[in-house]
């Protein structure tokens, strides 16, 4: 599974139903929407700034992923922006291969 770090920010409408439901009904809403495509929440935490929520999650593939995305965003409710992580492994991977580059202007 791919690991997947989720930030959002609530609209006035996403705010009002935050408020109306509670922080533990929204935790449970992306549990089970999660889990509808083979994903699972690793954690879930409010946050004050900029984002209101912040999520880690594992998802199966990219498609999965995109396809949470796309159905928050639909909703109206936040704003979110979704960022793949990777492990020091997978650094440690990419650290050594050698991809032909050529600046610009070089």
């Amino acid at each position: 599974m791919t690991k997947y770090m989720w930030t959002g920010s609530y609209t006035q409408q996403g705010t009002k139903g935050l408020i109306s439901e509670g922080g533990s009904s929204r935790k449970a809403v992306v549990e089970k929407m999660l889990a509808s495509v083979g994903g699972k929440l690793e954690c879930l935490y409010f946050a004050f700034g900029p984002d209101d929520v912040v999520i880690i999650v594992d998802a199966p593939d990219n498609v999965s992923a995109a396809a949470v995305g796309l159905t928050v965003a639909a909703s109206g409710a936040v704003h979110g922006r979704m960022t793949v992580l990777m492990t020091p492994e997978e650094v440690d991977l990419a650290t050594k291969k050698s991809p032909a580059y050529r600046p610009p202007g070089t």
